[in-house]
C-alpha cells in the first residue's frame, strides 16, 4: 500500500503561555528547576503573542486540521502497524534522531535526542526508582523518526504538533480550531457530534487519534510486545494530547483507568515541555544505564 501525502511548507509551533510569578513556582517535586522562560527567552506554548513564528504556526495547524480525517487515520495506521520498514536497536533509534529537529518546537533548536535524554535525566533526577518512567521519557518522541526516508518521510504535519480525536467533534480547546471547517469530517453527521462514532466512557483505547509519532511510537512498543507497564504506553501515546490534559477536553470518553493514568501524563508534560535547554547530556556518561533499562523493556532489534 503506497500512500502520497502533499508536504506543503510551514514554519514552527509556539508556546504555552505561562506567567510564573515566584520562585516556588519553578520547582517540581523539589528537584527539577522548571525554567521561566524557552531557549530563545520567551514563554513556553504561548499561541496569541505577535512574533516571526505566528504565521508559521498557523499555517502548521491549518494543513494538520484540515488533512487529519478519520480516512487517513485509519490509513496510516493500517500502513505502520505492519511494522514491515526496518528492524533497529531503540538506541540506533535514539542515534537517528540526531538528524531530526522538530520544527514545529519553538523551546529547542537541538536535534531531538538532546530533548529526549534532558526530559529523562530530569525525570530520574526527582523520580529515581521508577526506572519505567526514566525510559519512557527517553523513547517518548521516537516516533518522530517518521520524518526519515528510512521510515516514510512524513511531512512534519503527520508527524509533530498537538494531537486530538478524530471520529467526533473537534473541541474548540486545541490549537487554531478554526481551521477544522475544511476538514471534510467537520461537516460529516456521523463525525461532527460530541460523542461522534464513540460511546460515553468507553475509554481512550477505543478512541482513534490524529496520526503522528505518538501514536506510531505507541504501536511500536504495543507490536514489539514491550513489557513497559500500561501507563508508561498511556505517556507515549497521549503525552501531546494537550484538550485533554491541559483543557480537560474529551474526559466524556475516558474510563476509570485513563483516569488514573493520565495524572502521570500531566506529571511528565511538565519535564517534557520545561527540560528543553542549552544545556547538553553527556550521552556517553548516561549510555549504559538507557541501555539496560532498553534490554529489561524491550527485544534487542525492533520492527518499525
Amino acid at each position: 500500500m503506497t500512500i502520497i501525502i502533499d508536504q506543503p511548507q510551514f514554519g514552527i509551533e509556539v508556546e504555552e503561555n505561562r506567567v510564573l510569578n515566584n520562585e516556588k513556582e519553578l520547582e517540581i517535586n523539589g528537584g527539577f528547576i522548571m525554567p521561566t522562560a524557552n531557549t530563545f527567552g520567551h514563554n513556553f506554548r504561548d499561541y496569541e503573542a505577535e512574533s516571526e513564528r505566528q504565521e508559521g504556526v498557523e499555517n502548521f495547524y491549518k494543513t494538520n486540521h484540515i488533512n487529519q480525517t478519520c480516512d487517513f487515520v485509519k490509513n496510516m495506521r493500517e500502513e505502520y502497524r505492519k511494522m514491515d520498514r526496518v528492524e533497529m536497536s531503540i538506541w540506533k533509534c535514539c542515534e537517528l534522531l540526531n538528524d531530526v529537529i522538530d520544527e514545529s518546537d519553538p523551546d529547542l533548536d537541538e536535534p531531538q535526542i538532546e530533548h529526549l535524554l534532558q526530559t529523562a535525566e530530569a525525570i530520574r533526577k526527582d523520580f529515581p526508582n521508577e526506572d519505567w518512567l526514566h525510559l519512557t521519557a527517553l523513547i517518548h518522541d521516537l516516533g518522530k523518526v517518521l520524518l526519515l526516508p528510512i521510515f516514510g518521510e512524513l511531512p512534519q504535519w503527520a508527524v509533530v504538533g498537538d494531537t486530538y480525536p478524530v471520529g467526533c467533534a473537534f473541541d474548540e480547546s486545541i490549537v487554531h480550531h478554526e481551521y477544522f471547517k475544511e476538514n471534510p469530517d467537520y461537516q460529516n453527521p456521523a463525525y461532527n457530534t460530541k460523542y461522534g462514532v464513540y460511546k460515553e466512557r468507553c475509554g481512550l483505547d477505543n478512541v482513534m487519534m490524529s496520526w503522528g509519532h505518538d501514536d506510531y511510537m505507541y504501536l511500536v512498543a504495543k507490536e514489539n510486545k514491550s513489557t513497559l507497564p500500561s501507563v508508561g504506553l498511556f505517556i507515549i501515546r497521549y503525552h501531546s494530547f494537550y484538550a485533554l490534559h491541559r483543557s480537560g477536553a474529551y474526559k466524556h470518553l475516558m474510563n476509570e483507568e485513563d483516569e488514573e493514568n493520565l495524572k502521570w501524563v500531566q506529571i511528565f508534560n511538565k519535564y517534557d515541555l520545561y527540560s528543553k535547554s542549552k544545556v547538553r547530556v553527556d550521552v556517553e556518561k548516561v549510555k549504559p544505564y538507557y541501555l539496560s533499562l532498553i534490554e529489561k523493556y524491550f527485544p534487542a532489534k525492533l520492527r518499525w
